[in-house]
């Protein structure tokens, strides 16, 4: 079982910046993408920005210029960089990660998919 703990989050005024951090944690043996989704009140949960294990990222068209993911390996740790905040970018924001828990997991490429608690994202106009 992994755990996966988001930080960073809070209340924000419009141009403003913050940094969401996401730690894994428990029996970890093989991490493989780690990436950040949201989901605003009524709205379906979206990808916002993946990092794969090979170090490759991928963002979403609104967040693109905007947001940075990166990500420390050496601490199972996952980094979201907002920049230049928008009212419409409020939302909980969900560390998301997959993660080989065996070793059949990682031989078929079969990993288990986990999920942070969500942390809050609130720009004020």
């Amino acid at each position: 079982q992994v755990q996966l703990v988001e930080s960073g989050g809070g209340l924000v005024q419009a141009g403003g910046s913050l940094r969401l951090s996401c730690a894994a944690s428990g029996s970890i043996f093989r991490i493989n993408a780690m990436g950040w989704y949201r989901q605003a009140p009524g709205k379906q949960r979206e990808l916002v920005a993946v990092n794969t294990s090979g170090g490759k990222t991928n963002y979403a068209d609104s967040v693109k210029g905007r947001f940075t993911i990166s990500r420390d390996n050496a601490k199972n740790t996952v980094y979201l960089q907002m920049n230049s905040l928008k009212p419409e970018d409020k939302a909980v924001y969900y560390c998301n990660a997959d993660h080989f828990d065996t070793i059949a997991q990682l031989l078929s490429s079969r990993p288990r998919n986990y999920w942070g608690q969500g942390t809050q994202v609130t720009v004020s106009s």
